[in-house]
């Protein structure tokens, strides 16, 4: 590998500023208002994929947001590794708690901050510079294909009808994702799993117009306290998920299965100053990380209802919503969970106001097999990059598109990811280290190198 290392170290500067660059795009797919600049970071991301030596590369339309796919057969007789990633990321708000511009990067004490920085703007280019260094030494081992999507944060409806009409152009032996984190940058990780998810929004509605709260005060009933009265009952006193069914198709991990995870080193106190909070809350009867990776979860994910502008307005509001996301673990289907919620959230409407659910999109939980060929490609790679054995760990999010892949494709995926829980993906400043970015180019070239003899 010394030829590919050298190629990437001598390029080392010019992979970081093209990285700044595509971080300069707000590729945002959730707010429509950006719909330009998500067409136009596809087609930067074409423009990138087509310098590094990928042949085919197309922006493909979609209803939605476009897929930019790109591969390099070398030759059809060695085994195929299909690159999926995202340019899309989420919106940047709220935008005063940036220390700096979302979408000016900067690099700080050897940090990216910037949205889309971990996720995954600079994780999915780690492919096309590790594919380029190959090219350009001479090292690509195995036929690569490359599908960057611009839906991921918003369900990857598209992305999924676009596999299923492509099935012969993505056949492939493995899917390899970058889009998940390591335990740290001394202590190598590779994900086996995700949960899945099911995301909804909800409305309660009382009178018909705003009242005044102290001429209507204590005789109608005000949306916002009924609806926080109805998620706070969507948990008991065990924080467990008052749904009924709920967990009636949950995979249970055995007594080993557990104890292999707890393996991974946790440092509670630390996680807790991290987070500057003084206690945990989690699902009794099971761990800290336990409660982040293999439990299902309801969590909401933003509230509003009111007025809430400067100064005193005594009003009794006419509506008041929430967002809600439930992380699923296997064998939970997205589509039945979301139907228990509706069924439910409905049902326990007290009389006096009405309810409305609008389901979002969901996802399904993925597992990822341990003693593959591509596992322990994986594995060994990391393993040489970083100078120690990665732990398998289960990660608490969501990738919709894994489990369509091994549906449809009939593909296990490997999660090859290289961020840290503490990058604040999907928070303000976001960021990914310099150090991560180039030890994910580094390793990379290693997975491929280990799979074309061990797919043999």
């Amino acid at each position: 590998m010394a030829t590919v290392d050298g190629h990437i170290e001598a390029q080392k500067d010019r992979f970081l500023n093209e990285l700044l660059d595509l971080l300069r795009i707000p590729s945002v797919s959730a707010d429509p208002k950006y719909k330009t600049d998500v067409a136009r970071c596809a087609e930067a991301v074409k423009q990138r994929m087509e310098e590094a030596g990928l042949e085919k590369v197309e922006v493909c339309t979609t209803q939605g947001h476009p897929i930019v796919y790109g591969e390099k057969i070398i030759d059809p007789a060695k085994p195929t590794v299909l690159v999926y990633g995202h340019y899309d990321v989420q919106p940047p708000d709220p935008l005063e708690l940036w220390d700096s511009p979302p979408f000016e990067p900067v690099v700080k004490n050897g940090l990216i901050y910037a949205r889309g920085s971990a996720d995954d703007k600079g994780q999915f280019y780690m492919h096309v510079k590790a594919v380029e260094a190959m090219l350009n030494t001479g090292g690509l081992p195995c036929n690569v294909k490359m599908m960057i999507e611009g839906e991921e944060e918003v369900g990857s409806t598209n992305l999924g009808l676009f596999v299923k009409a492509n099935k012969q152009r993505l056949a492939a032996d493995v899917v390899l994702i970058s889009d998940t984190s390591m335990i740290a940058n001394d202590t190598p990780s590779i994900n086996t799993g995700l949960r899945g998810l099911s995301y909804l929004e909800v409305e309660v509605t009382g009178p018909n117009r705003d009242l005044h709260s102290g001429v209507y005060g204590g005789a109608v009933a005000n949306p916002i306290n009924v609806l926080c009265d109805l998620i706070s009952s969507l948990h008991d006193q065990d924080r467990r998920i008052a749904i009924p069914g709920f967990y009636d198709a949950v995979r249970e991990l055995s007594a080993g299965e557990r104890a292999e995870l707890a393996k991974a080193p946790f440092d509670e106190e630390a996680y807790m100053n991290d987070l500057g909070v003084k206690a945990l809350l989690g699902e009794k009867g099971y761990t800290t990380t336990e409660h982040a990776s293999i439990r299902p979860t309801l969590d909401v994910n933003g509230i509003w209802g009111g007025y809430i502008g400067e100064g005193a307005k005594t009003v009794l509001p006419s509506k008041a919503s929430a967002k809600i996301s439930m992380r699923l673990v296997p064998d939970q289907k997205s589509d039945a969970i979301t139907r228990l919620f509706v069924d439910h959230f409905q049902k326990i409407a007290p009389p006096y106001v009405t309810v409305k659910v609008t389901p979002h999109h969901g996802g399904e939980a993925a597992v990822t097999p341990t003693d593959s060929p591509a596992y322990r490609a994986a594995s060994l790679a990391m393993e040489e990059t970083f100078g120690k054995k990665p732990i398998p760990t289960r990660g608490g999010g969501s990738i919709p598109i894994v489990a369509l892949f091994e549906q449809e494709l009939g593909l296990k995926t490997i999660l090859f990811g290289f961020g840290l829980d503490s990058d604040n993906i999907h928070s303000p400043n976001e960021h990914y280290g310099v150090f991560n970015y180039m030890q994910g180019i580094r390793a990379i070239p290693r997975f491929f190198a280990h799979f074309a003899k061990l797919a043999r």
